[in-house]
C-alpha cells in the first residue's frame, strides 16, 4: 500500500513538472514570435539594401 502511495505521489510530483515546462516552452514560443514580429521589417529592408547593392555591382 505504501508503494501505491508513494508511485502516486511521485507521479503528482512528475505531472507537476511537466506542466511548468509546458508552460515554459509556450512562453517561449511567444516570446519567439514577438521577436520575429519585431525584426521582420529590419529584415526586410535589409534584403532591399543587400539586393539594391547586388544589382549595382554589375
Amino acid at each position: 500500500m505504501v508503494s501505491v502511495v508513494l508511485g502516486f505521489a511521485g507521479l503528482c510530483v512528475l505531472s507537476y513538472a511537466a506542466f511548468r515546462v509546458f508552460l515554459a516552452a509556450r512562453g517561449l514560443g511567444r516570446e519567439l514570435e514577438r521577436t520575429r514580429r519585431r525584426l521582420e521589417p529590419r529584415r526586410d529592408g535589409l534584403r532591399r539594401r543587400v539586393a539594391g547593392f547586388g544589382a549595382g555591382k554589375r
